[in-house]
């Protein structure tokens, strides 16, 4: 769990551990559903020492007053307006998958064009989960404009592959 997302969620108000991750699946959707809630309790308490967050018990009165409360603290603060003013795009590691057809057919280990190929079969399935996804989410729901954000950037990637293979093909023959 990125912790600049933790803390943006905890830039709305203070909130327990189990509100935060109402508020993530909520936001996330049905990719929401697999999330580890030990992952977000493990990153709260991360944040905790990295002094972002302040913990304090809860007084709500509740069957159980030993529930955690989380706030942003100064600093929690200014790492989410940090966070927020980036303009960097997430990238998958395109390089590493080139180094990787590059090692394996210079050194014999495989065939560029089978891990192409199975690097597109992994592409297409997670194409197909993303798709369904998005179609069984209301139009404009804060997750089906994620969902379709998804569905893109699996499809340029598969583009992508697409271009590795006419490359590696093109060397085979060697042309």
């Amino acid at each position: 769990m990125q912790q600049e997302v933790v803390l943006a969620m905890l830039a709305k108000e203070p909130s327990h551990g189990y509100q935060l991750r109402a508020r993530l699946r909520d936001a996330l959707g049905p990719l929401g559903e697999a999330m580890n809630a030990g992952h977000v309790y493990v990153t709260l308490t991360r944040l905790e020492k990295a002094g972002l967050i302040a913990v304090e018990r809860s007084a709500d009165g509740a069957d159980r007053s030993d529930r955690k409360v989380y706030a942003l603290t100064p600093d929690g603060q200014q790492r989410v307006a940090e966070w927020i003013a980036e303009v960097s795009w997430p990238k998958p590691d395109l390089a590493e998958f080139h180094l990787k057809l590059i090692a394996a057919a210079s050194a014999g280990l495989a065939d560029p064009l089978t891990i192409v190929d199975t690097q597109r079969r992994e592409l297409l399935r997670r194409l197909r989960d993303a798709q369904r996804a998005a179609m069984a989410e209301p139009g404009h729901s804060e997750a089906a404009l994620l969902l379709e954000g998804i569905v893109l950037r699996l499809q340029a990637d598969l583009r992508w592959l697409e271009a590795c293979e006419k490359n590696w093909t093109h060397r085979r023959s060697g042309s």
